[in-house]
């Protein structure tokens, strides 16, 4: 049945944005006159007159996330799609409001219970139908506001501030499901612990502005010389952690040796001119057969980096078995290296 409303040039333009909208409506009339109203208030429409049409849609990248739904037309009929669209997971919020020709209170909540937001019945008046569709974009705008913040908390809560890496919590916890899984997969695994040499100098000649600033460029520069599955978290002060899954002694070596050599070839701007930074890496492996806890690897990788400075710095070591047995205390952590 076709609603009975007024032409859409009576109505003022209440809309200057271009929200998209999908209508599924298999009437052609009642379609073309949704789709002239929403036109005219400032919607953005897409129309269909099938469910099946419209769940692949909505299913689609960029998928509308406002839909008007006819209860009944071929295909999935209204019900059954906001059923279908609510037992999704991981998708945006989709604002579904239900037309209908039924207007007992049982159709109703038969509608609301199957997950529309909203009911109208046919014919409608235009007018209410702009209003729930205001009410649908605010709750759309108020939804992807607590999105947004709740992603900032767990960002915040995850990140180092300052460089922008993941900060010593989230790489522990990387390298701990990343060695899980090497091990039932019976896949090596590297662990890369890295610290810039004489950052302590920089600090009382330049400042501390000038120290963040060669963290942060030091920081874009680790992620750069990354794969897009390794990972790479700020363990504290001057020390970055990096964690290099399925890779075995020579492919992690050269990763570290990648990153030495690109951290050398950067400068930073001065005062008194431009400064060159280099870094000293310590090397852990867990080989297949082995099955290193976190701590382990990380006491290993430790001491393999404390043996590149003494060796002189700006160098790459690889830790060797006495490294997954020393510097440790009596109480099972690990003793603070000399680094600097």
């Amino acid at each position: 049945m076709s609603p009975e409303i007024s032409p859409p040039d009576e109505l003022s333009v209440a809309v200057s944005h271009r929200t998209d909208i999908l209508i599924a409506e298999d009437d052609l009339v009642s379609r073309r006159i949704l789709e002239a109203f929403l036109v005219r208030w400032g919607y953005c429409v897409t129309q269909v007159s099938s469910g099946d049409d419209a769940w692949r849609i909505l299913n689609e990248e960029g998928a509308p996330r406002l839909a008007i739904l006819d209860w009944m037309m071929p295909g999935l009929n209204g019900v059954e799609l906001c059923a279908r669209v609510r037992s999704r997971t991981g998708s945006p919020y989709v604002y579904l409001l239900l037309l209908s020709s039924r207007s007992e209170k049982k159709d109703k909540l038969e509608g609301l219970q199957a997950g529309a937001d909203d009911y109208l019945t046919k014919p409608f008046d235009a007018e209410e139908l702009q209003a729930r569709l205001f009410v649908g974009e605010r709750i759309l705008r108020l939804q992807d506001e607590l999105i947004s913040g709740r992603d900032a908390l767990e960002f915040q809560a995850t990140h180092d501030p300052l460089t922008g890496l993941v900060n010593r919590g989230e790489i522990l916890t990387l390298i701990q499901r990343e060695l899980a899984r090497s091990e039932r997969t019976q896949r090596s695994a590297g662990v890369i612990m890295c610290d810039i040499d004489h950052f302590k100098k920089v600090n009382d000649t330049y400042g501390h502005l000038m120290g963040d600033a060669i963290l942060r460029g030091v920081a874009q520069r680790l992620t750069s010389l990354l794969r897009g599955y390794d990972s790479v978290g700020r363990y504290g002060g001057e020390e970055f952690v990096i964690l290099v899954p399925m890779s075995d002694v020579t492919g992690t070596m050269r990763v570290a040796e990648r990153i030495r050599a690109g951290v050398g070839m950067m400068k930073f701007e001065t005062p008194t001119g431009d400064l060159h930074m280099t870094m000293s890496l310590g090397v852990a492996i867990r080989e297949d057969g082995t099955s290193p806890e976190t701590r382990t690897m990380l006491q290993a990788a430790d001491a393999a980096l404390y043996r590149a400075k003494a060796l002189g710095r700006n160098r790459v070591e690889l830790a060797n078995p006495d490294d997954f047995a020393t510097l440790v205390a009596a109480d099972g952590t690990i003793k603070a290296s000399r680094h600097g």
